[in-house]
């Protein structure tokens, strides 16, 4: 499984918005070919930047086949005018488990 971690910062004063727009885009990440779950975490020391995590079969399910479809389209819609600046994101994959 990949990972993909995105780092969004969002303005100031939006983040409830945002929030809610991730919840919104559940049931459209739950229905993406090869995606297997997500979760998003907010800064504790920076508050307007959170880390979304969300697994994929492959890095294609993502940057293929999520990013061309109309639910991709649809994710923007709900969040992207609360971003900040353009989102940092990154695909990894589990190499060492500690416990």
């Amino acid at each position: 499984m990949i990972t993909e971690i995105a780092q969004i910062d969002v303005k100031p004063g939006t983040e409830a918005e945002f929030e809610n727009g991730v919840k919104q885009a559940v049931s459209l990440f739950k229905r993406a070919k090869g995606c297997r779950g997500m979760e998003l975490r907010r800064s504790i020391e920076k508050p307007s930047r959170y880390r979304l995590f969300v697994g994929w079969d492959t890095v294609e399910n993502h940057t293929v086949d999520f990013r061309g479809s109309a639910d991709f389209q649809e994710w923007r819609k709900l969040v992207a005018h609360c971003f900040a600046s353009p989102p940092d994101v990154e695909h990894v994959t589990e190499v060492v488990r500690g416990f």
